[in-house]
């Protein structure tokens, strides 16, 4: 085999590894938003006006049935598509498999970096690779017209990449009160009025809209570490680092990196969700459709 080959083998075999670690990370993600059906809002049952509604009026099936051209990206209002998932057959096989490679491959490694690192060195990684991660937030509070948001954005990435040393500490929000919430490509999509389209779980990665997952690949070209740090996207300009393969294993490690340091940090949590949800598939798409209509809102 020549060196070529080898070196490209294995920097598949990284990114393979950081795209699984990516999608179980996503699914894990979700789960600290699920409740336990012990413990679901009243609003949550149908009431007879539900049920009688139902009777009387068309079911949603049959009016996509009786609209051959039907938009899922048409504009219906955030609500009117919450639980839209006509794959959703499809979607509970790939749910499973996600699932199951995180209990046997992503947890287990987790659990072993949380018995070898210390809660406070997890907490800076953390916080430091939500740092340098501000560029996409940035950008895409400019694009929803939310120049407080940018602002807050830009001032706790002054002050937590200075007192916080490098971002390991976040001092802008335990010492200043600066916080805002995470703003991605796929709520300036829905702020511009894009709707959620189906709900789609692929293999390796998190839970999407069809919307949310244009989004995720947009945020990703947003980000300058696609470009001059680890240039996975190659225009000519200059780059940290320059040679190919050490680029393409430095981004997967850091993205493998990112997913079990999390996943370490709510082991617990998850375990709880786990043990009192009886159908996990349906809590984990209802928490994220519910969390991204909200955050869409805010």
């Amino acid at each position: 085999m020549h060196p070529w080959a080898s070196k490209s083998a294995c920097c598949g075999i990284l990114v393979a590894l950081a795209i699984g670690a990516a999608g179980c990370a996503g699914f894990s993600e979700q789960l600290p938003e699920v409740q336990s059906n012990r413990s679901l809002p009243l609003t949550s049952l149908p009431t007879q006006e539900k049920l009688l509604a139902q009777v009387q009026e068309p079911s949603e099936q049959d009016a996509l049935e009786e609209d051959e051209f039907y938009d899922p990206f048409e504009k219906e209002g955030e609500a009117g598509l919450e639980e839209y998932d006509p794959w959703g057959p499809y979607n509970v096989v790939v749910f499973e498999f996600n699932y199951q490679f995180d209990r046997f491959v992503v947890k287990p490694a987790a659990q072993a970096y949380d018995f070898v690192m210390p809660d406070l060195v997890q907490r800076g990684l953390s916080n430091a690779l939500h740092n340098i991660a501000v560029v996409p937030r940035l950008f895409n509070n400019l694009f929803q017209g939310k120049a407080k948001g940018a602002g807050l954005e830009v001032g706790r990435f002054l002050i937590n990449s200075t007192i916080g040393v490098g971002g390991l500490f976040d001092p802008a929000k335990s010492e200043f009160g600066l916080e805002t919430p995470v703003e991605d490509f796929g709520q300036t999509l829905g702020v511009y009025g894009v709707g959620p389209g189906p709900y789609l779980i692929l293999p390796f990665f998190p839970p999407f809209t069809l919307r949310d997952a244009v989004g995720y690949v947009a945020d990703i070209f947003l980000d300058p570490y696609t470009y001059f740090v680890f240039r996975n996207v190659r225009l000519g300009q200059p780059a940290l680092v320059e040679h190919e393969d050490t680029a393409t294993i430095g981004a997967a490690g850091k993205r493998v990196g990112e997913i079990v340091n999390t996943r370490s940090l709510n082991l617990e949590r998850f375990e709880d969700v786990e043990e009192t949800t009886v159908d996990l598939y349906s809590a984990v798409r209802n928490a994220y459709l519910q969390k991204r209509a909200k955050a869409i809102l805010e």
